[in-house]
Parts: C-alpha cells; sequence; structure tokens
C-alpha cells in the first residue's frame, strides 16, 4: 500500500508518548472514565474478553477508513488495535514471568519501536482482529486462572515501578479501554 495524507503513514510522524501511567493505580482517568482503583480484579478477565469483541467490531470497519489517522501524529484506528494486540501479547508473557519468577524484571518495551519494525499501517485488518481475539484470550484465561497468593507476587519494570499481579491487573485493563476510548470516544 501506498502512503498518502488520507492512510496511515510512516509511525516516524508519531510524538513518542513518555508519560507514566503508572497514576491510573491511584484515580480515574479522566479521559476514558475508567476507574482502574475500583475494578476487582475478578473482573479482569471479563473486561479483557469484552474489550477484544469491542475491538473486533472496530476492526470490522472499512479497511481506508481503519488505516486513515485523524492527524499525522495520531495512529490510526487499525495502529491502535495492533498496538492493543501486542499489550495483550506482552502482559501474558509479563504475566507468567510475575507467576514463574520471584520479583522478575521485565525486559523493556518500547511500543513506537514496535509499531514501526512491525508496520503496523501496512497490517491487514482481519489478520489483526483473529491475533488480537486470541492474544486477548490467552491474557483473560490466564488471568481467570490466578488464585489466592498469586495475587500477591511481583514484578518490576526497568524504570522501577514495581507491581503485584494483582495492580498488574488494574494497570494493564487500563490501556486497551483507554486505547478504545482513543478510537470511538465512547467513555466506561
Amino acid at each position: 500500500m501506498s502512503t498518502s495524507e488520507n492512510h496511515a503513514s510512516p509511525i516516524d510522524a508519531i510524538v513518542p508518548d513518555t508519560k507514566d501511567w503508572t497514576w491510573v493505580l491511584e484515580r480515574s482517568c479522566p479521559d476514558c472514565g475508567l476507574d482502574t482503583p475500583a475494578v476487582a480484579v475478578t473482573d479482569v478477565a471479563g473486561m479483557l474478553r469484552d474489550n477484544a469483541r469491542s475491538w473486533l467490531a472496530v476492526l470490522a470497519g472499512d479497511e481506508d477508513g481503519l488505516r486513515r489517522r485523524p492527524s499525522p501524529e495520531i495512529w490510526s484506528d487499525l495502529e491502535y488495535a495492533c498496538h492493543v494486540r501486542d499489550v495483550f501479547r506482552l502482559f501474558l508473557v509479563r504475566l507468567n514471568l510475575m507467576l514463574d519468577q520471584d520479583g522478575p524484571l521485565f525486559p523493556n518495551w518500547d511500543q513506537d519501536e514496535t509499531a514501526a519494525a512491525e508496520r503496523y499501517w501496512e497490517q491487514l485488518p482481519q489478520v489483526v482482529a483473529g491475533e488480537l481475539a486470541e492474544a486477548g484470550e490467552a491474557l483473560a484465561a490466564a488471568f481467570e486462572a490466578v488464585s489466592g497468593e498469586q495475587w500477591r507476587r511481583t514484578g518490576n519494570r526497568g524504570d522501577g515501578a514495581r507491581f503485584t499481579v494483582e495492580s498488574f491487573a488494574r494497570y494493564l485493563i487500563h490501556d486497551p479501554v483507554h486505547h478504545l476510548f482513543d478510537v470511538t470516544g465512547e467513555r466506561v
């Protein structure tokens, strides 16, 4: 696909997000409306499944529309969906590390580097839909299997952020919910 002003352009136009989003563990998000501190961790699996279904509805839209960026520095709906798919995959790896190791240090992940390397803007929406559904279900099932003391197991990001499986679940769910808001404008 050739790049035009009506279609998603190379990722270089995106301004890297350098915010520390761990604040969502302390208060509601004023943008998407998710009250992350109030989320029951036992609801996260169902929330992931609901979110994945919503992304499938988004990805069923017009392909040209899915590839179109609202402005050069904002991801297209397709690029957001690719990101959410990859967040689901990454968080499954990190969850498994937390459950299998004592206090693991998560490998760093540069979401913008991944978007560029994987050429999000060129991916096929129907393929992304299948991959997103699969990744969402795998992550939901993994959280569904967590019980008892496992919720207190810990993991660490390279920037010093420390999570329990419980706080990790809450932190995670904000990301796909917020990005669905970015795409649809619908608050939770």
